[in-house]
């Protein structure tokens, strides 16, 4: 019964984010400083994360082809596959999730503790919209941070295969180009949008109904992030059927 409550509550926040919204001036500036703060900062994880795993991914495909009759350009499909299906829109998320929902929740929790949440709701300000509304739409501008990690990572790939020899670049770049279906491109970012919209509002949920002082503001950031991440795992699973099964 609690996790139902626990659903529709979160519900009942998201509907009313949207009542009563507060001055566009007002909310253009929280919208700017939540996309410097939640987009724009995770760009240097992002990239070095990206980077370093695409030429993982090559490095480990690469030394898994040991038969002389599989073609070299097999390395590069399959990191342009890892990376674009599943590494720079789920894994990178999961990792956000740590980083972004942890940075909601305990801002969101701090300024429950603090009992400036209530002084919003002094001044007849909708305190949903105004903490959770900028999130939300900073976090729509997500999609390019990923869009940078799958460059990235099929640069650090093909970085791997002219430091390490892995393959020649010829073969990696064929690889890349071969079998390519852009629909695949359209399904990762329609999978960023729906993690961006998690990573939004459930740390943005544990932070603004959490309850208690300072130590509960850490627990609540670690439960944000494990249940952030256990609803991406899904929400993973459940497009990935959809959409490509």
């Amino acid at each position: 019964m609690t996790y139902l409550h626990n659903i529709g509550t979160y519900f009942l926040m998201i509907a009313e984010m949207f009542r009563k919204p507060t001055k566009w001036s007002v909310m253009r500036t929280l919208i700017f400083k939540d996309i410097n703060d939640l987009v724009i900062s995770s760009l240097g994880i992002i990239a070095f994360i990206s980077f370093f795993v695409g030429g993982v991914i090559t490095i480990q495909t690469a030394l898994n082809i040991s038969n002389p009759l599989i073609p070299k350009y097999l390395v590069g499909f399959a990191t342009r596959q890892s990376v674009v299906l599943e590494f720079a829109p789920t894994f990178t998320s999961i990792i956000m999730a740590g980083k972004v929902g942890s940075f909601i929740t305990s801002s969101i929790g701090t300024m429950r503790v603090t009992e400036q949440i209530d002084a919003l709701e002094v001044m007849g300000i909708n305190s949903i919209n105004y903490l959770v509304f900028p999130k939300v739409i900073a976090l729509l501008f997500y999609p390019f941070a990923i869009a940078i990690g799958m460059f990235l990572g099929i640069l650090g790939g093909m970085a791997a295969c002219i430091y390490g020899g892995y393959s020649s670049v010829p073969d990696y770049i064929l690889g890349l180009q071969t079998d390519f279906d852009s629909f695949h491109v359209i399904y990762s970012f329609i999978k960023t949008f729906t993690f961006a919209f998690v990573l939004a509002t459930i740390p943005a949920y544990h932070g603004y109904y959490m309850k208690g002082g300072a130590l509960e503001v850490g627990k609540a950031s670690t439960t944000s992030f494990v249940w952030t991440s256990v609803v991406i795992i899904l929400l993973n699973y459940i497009s990935t059927d959809v959409m490509l099964g």
